[in-house]
Parts: structure tokens; C-alpha cells; sequence
């Protein structure tokens, strides 16, 4: 069954008397060209264990299924409960889970569904709802101990804030926070002509590989905070970002930034992350400078 067709998807649609969901971003993929090569990109083996979030009706589940050794689907709507059980019959490496993926430990229900002994390394491939990426990205990131990689499909416009660099108006906390946890690359451009429905902006495909060791920070906390408040702040300099974190006199603050090397009149757009960990590790806990 070609599922990655307007005429299939509709068909089956009606036959289930659903209809794609906007507020779940049911967006489904319809160009066969596009499905192969996000396959292709994935680069699944026999071995793998792959997590996919938002199945919708299966085009991509069936793809991964075929090439790897088990399949956890996440879907937020019951309602392609029985879709999924009918598109995804002849595989009998399928489990589907019905929950909103925000609420699941991933790593914990991988291992429950397919009866694993121990943690295993999982790849996740997803076209992921819009309105949740950056959450579901930092869910990945922050708890997926056991993440090899994840190939997503998201918005256009938030590929290029995640790859923007240092100074340019696309560059925040999302890029900084990612460059923290892991690798990313930009795959390729995916129109919106590519769906039904079709969405309303562009998608691009994107690969984010979790850094192979972890940072050792004395205070990851602080850095993290550090730099959500430097972006909250965006229109202010590094000087008055820093007086309000620290609250520390701003002269002291002025010679601590010059003894790093940095412009205290600077804006956090023009800062590198290695730069903000460098204020936020090296902040000192006496203040004689």
C-alpha cells in the first residue's frame, strides 16, 4: 500500500470518517520522492530501534519498519488508533502507543514495549507537530541518555534560527542551547506542497546528534540561566544582562567581563556559547578581581 499519495491518504481518511486535526499539526507527507529520501538520511540498520512521534496514519512508519528491528510509534489522537492498526498490519514490529509524547519517558516505554533488558540506543525519525518542536526537542535532548540521533521535520523558519551564527537577527537561545547538547544539520528543504493538507510555511529537515561526551560544567544551572535571561533581555548589553543576574556592582561586573576578554557593552547575539559559558563558569565567588 503506497500511502505517500494525496489519493490514498484521502481515501483512507473517509473510510474512517476522520479528517487531519490542525490543532495536532496532522500535516501528512504525499510525495514518495521526499519519503525515500528522509529513509535514505536515516540511515536505518536491521538492528535499530527507532521512536517516531506523530505517526498520523503510517507513511513514514511503514518505511522505517520495513528497514529496522522495532518501531515505537507516539500518537496523540485515538482517533488513528484503528488507521494505524490497518496500515501497519504486515508488520509485526509496530508498537503504538496512544499518549501525548511530552507525558512518556521515552527511553522507559521503548524498553517496556519491546521487552528489552537494558537501555539500548534508539534512533527517532518524526515529522513533528510545529506548535511543540522546541519542546519535544529539549525532551530528546535533556532525558534521551540513550539518543543516537534524530532526523525531524520542522518549520523552515526554525531550522534556520537552530543553524543561525553569532550576530545574525535568527540567533537565540534555541541555537545556543542546541550547539550545548549536540551536533545539528541542516538536511534539506522540504516544500509545503509536500503534504496534505498543505501547511502554511516550508519544512526542512534536519539532524540532531547528541554531543559523544557531555559538557562538565561546575554549574550548569547557572549557565542555563544565564542564558535565558540574556535572551529575555536581547536589547540590552552583556553588562546589564550580568547585573541583573548576578547583581553584582556594575564596575566589578565591567572588570570581570574585560579580564575575559569581552566587550561589556556587547548584546547577547554577538556572544558564542563557548563566551557565555566562559562569564557564567568563571564567575567568581569572592569578588576581588
Amino acid at each position: 500500500m503506497n500511502l505517500a499519495s494525496k489519493t490514498e491518504i484521502k481515501k483512507i481518511l473517509h473510510r474512517y470518517e476522520k479528517h487531519p486535526q490542525k490543532k495536532w499539526g496532522q500535516n501528512f507527507l504525499v510525495d514518495s520522492n521526499i519519503l525515500h529520501k528522509i529513509i535514505e538520511f536515516a540511515e536505518l540498520s536491521p538492528e535499530d530501534y527507532v521512536i517516531e512521534i506523530g505517526p498520523g496514519i503510517g507513511v513514514l512508519t511503514q518505511e522505517i519498519a520495513a528497514r529496522s528491528r522495532g518501531v515505537l510509534a507516539i500518537e496523540i489522537d485515538s482517533g488513528m488508533q484503528q488507521v494505524l492498526v490497518e496500515t501497519l498490519a504486515e508488520y509485526n514490529n509496530c508498537h503504538l502507543v496512544i499518549s501525548d509524547v511530552l507525558k512518556v519517558d521515552l527511553e522507559q516505554e521503548l524498553s517496556r514495549s519491546f521487552a528489552l533488558e537494558k537501555p539500548t540506543l534508539y534512533k527517532v525519525c518524526a515529522n513533528i507537530p510545529y506548535n511543540i518542536t522546541t519542546p519535544i526537542i529539549f525532551q530528546l535532548l535533556e532525558k534521551g541518555s540513550h539518543l543516537e540521533y534524530a532526523l525531524l521535520m520542522v518549520q523552515k523558519e526554525l531550522a534556520q534560527r537552530i543553524k543561525a551564527k553569532p550576530g545574525s537577527k535568527d540567533y537565540g537561545l534555541l541555537t545556543l542551547m542546541l550547539q550545548y547538547y549536540a551536533r545539528v544539520e541542516y538536511m534539506m528543504d522540504i516544500s509545503r506542497t509536500c503534504f496534505y493538507p498543505a501547511p502554511e510555511v516550508d519544512s526542512a529537515l534536519i539532524k540532531i546528534q547528541p554531543h559523544s561526551s557531555t559538557r562538565q560544567l561546575k554549574n550548569e544551572a547557572g549557565f542555563k540561566s544565564l542564558v535565558r535571561r540574556a535572551f529575555q533581555m536581547r536589547r540590552k548589553t552583556i553588562l546589564n544582562i550580568c547585573w541583573a543576574e548576578f547583581r553584582a556592582d556594575k564596575d566589578f561586573i565591567r572588570s570581570y567581563l574585560e579580564k575575559l576578554g569581552l566587550d561589556s557593552n556587547s548584546r547577547p547575539e554577538s556572544l558564542t556559547l563557548e563566551e557565555f559559558i566562559c562569564i557564567s563558569e568563571n564567575w567568581p565567588e569572592s569578588r576581588e578581581i
